[in-house]
C-alpha cells in the first residue's frame, strides 16, 4: 500500500469541520458508566461479543505478548492488522468514508490518532484510569488516550566510540572528528521541529544543525529499527535519533550499542482510541482498559518501552523530556519535513 500524503489527511480533517463525514453513533453506555461495577459490565459484555479487531503499528512482537496476555486474561480474541502509521491512518479513513467499519480500536503515534480524531472516526470514553495517566495523556474530547511514551536519544557503536569522547551538547558536533560518523532517520519532521523550538531560537536551532551537516555530513536512513541496526554494525556510529527502548534491548542482546542524551530530549506519544462505529465496542472497551491499565502498563514496561500510567515503574524515569503536541505536529509535519529535508542536506 502507498502512503498517502499527510497533506490529504489534513486537508480531510479541514473538510471534515466544515461539512460531517459520516453521521454519528451514540455511545454505547458502558464508556460513560463509572459505577462500581464497571469492569464486572465491561468484562461480560466484551465475552458476549468474543471478539475484537485492532489496527497497529506497533511492532508484531510486542502486540502479541500484549495480546496474549490480554487472552489469557479474558478469553476475548484479539485480530490484529498490522502495518505502517500512515497505513493504519489511511486504512481507519478510507473505511469510514466508505462505510465499511471493521476495526474496533486503533494504535498509532498520537498526531496519527489526532487526524483520525479530527474525522471523527474515534469514540469519546470516560474511564477511571484517566487519573493515574502523565498530564496531557487524554485528548480534550477523551477520543484518545497516551498508551506510552517512546523517547528519542542519541545513540552510538560502543566499538567506534568511547564513552568519554560523547558529545556533551548537539553544538559539540560541529567538532571535525564527527565527520562522517552521523546518521539520522529520515523521516524526523516532527522530532525536529519540536527539537529547534524546545532549543529557544528556531532559526539559530536550524542554523547549528545546517552547519553540523555541512561540515560533518549526517546520513539519512528510512526507517527507526534500520538506523539503530546500522548504530550496531557500525555504519553509522552515531545517530541522533533512536529510540531508548530499541537501544536497550540491542544492549541487552550484547550488541556494542548503547545510548546518552542531549538536551533538548524530546518524545513522541503512541496512543489509542475506540473506533466510533466498533463492531464490537465492548471488547473494544475492555483491550482499552487493559492498555492503559496495570496489567498492560507492565508488559510495556518490560519491553522498555515508557508507559503513560504512572504507577507503573518507568525505564526512563530519570529522564527529563518534552513531548511532542500532536496537533501542532499534523498541522506543520509538511512544513517541518521540507525544513528537515533542507537542513540534513546542510543547505
Amino acid at each position: 500500500m502507498k502512503t498517502v500524503p499527510h497533506r490529504l489527511f489534513l486537508a480531510a480533517a479541514i473538510a471534515c469541520a466544515i461539512l460531517p463525514c459520516h453521521a454519528q453513533q451514540p455511545p454505547t453506555a458502558l464508556f460513560d458508566y463509572n459505577g462500581p461495577d464497571r469492569m464486572d459490565r465491561i468484562v461480560a459484555a466484551a465475552k458476549k461479543e468474543g471478539t475484537l479487531t485492532v489496527y497497529a503499528s506497533i511492532a508484531q512482537s510486542d502486540m502479541t505478548r500484549l495480546t496474549n496476555a490480554f487472552e489469557k486474561q479474558y478469553g476475548v480474541k484479539v485480530v490484529v492488522w498490522r502495518s505502517g502509521s500512515d497505513e493504519v491512518l489511511h486504512r481507519g479513513i478510507t473505511e469510514a468514508r466508505a462505510k465499511t467499519y471493521k476495526a474496533d480500536l486503533f494504535y498509532d503515534p498520537v498526531t496519527e490518532l489526532e487526524a483520525l480524531s479530527r474525522e471523527q472516526i474515534l469514540q469519546p470514553v470516560n474511564s477511571p484510569v484517566f487519573k493515574d495517566l502523565q498530564p496531557g495523556s487524554v485528548s480534550a474530547r477523551r477520543d484518545r488516550a497516551n498508551v506510552l511514551v517512546s523517547v528519542f536519544v542519541q545513540a552510538y557503536n560502543t566499538k567506534a566510540i568511547k564513552e568519554e569522547d560523547l558529545p556533551k551538547t548537539f553544538k559539540d558536533l560541529l567538532d571535525p572528528k564527527w565527520k562522517g560518523m552521523l546518521g539520522i532517520e529520515a523521516k524526523e519532521a516532527d522530532w525536529f521541529g519540536a527539537t529547534v523550538r524546545a532549543m529557544g531560537n528556531e532559526a539559530a536551532g536550524i542554523k547549528l544543525f545546517s552547519d553540523i551537516a555541512a561540515k560533518n555530513g549526517i546520513s539519512l536512513r528510512q526507517g527507526h529499527s534500520l538506523v539503530k541496526n546500522m548504530v550496531v554494525n557500525g555504519e553509522v556510529p552515531l545517530a541522533l535519533t533512536v529510540y531508548t527502548y530499541m537501544a536497550d534491548l540491542g544492549k541487552r542482546e550484547g550488541a556494542p550499542i548503547d545510548w546518552f542524551a542531549l538536551e533538548p530530549v524530546i518524545a513522541r506519544a503512541n496512543a489509542i482510541g475506540i473506533a466510533r462505529r466498533a463492531p464490537h465496542p465492548n471488547a473494544a472497551l475492555l483491550f482499552y482498559e487493559f492498555l492503559l491499565g496495570p496489567d498492560g502498563q507492565k508488559v510495556f514496561a518490560s519491553l522498555d518501552y515508557a508507559p503513560s500510567n504512572t504507577t507503573i515503574e518507568s525505564p526512563v524515569k530519570n529522564l527529563k523530556y518534552t513531548l511532542i503536541d500532536p496537533a501542532a505536529a499534523l498541522d506543520e509535519r509538511e512544513k517541518w519535513q521540507a525544513v528537515f529535508d533542507k537542513t540534513m542536506m546542510g543547505k
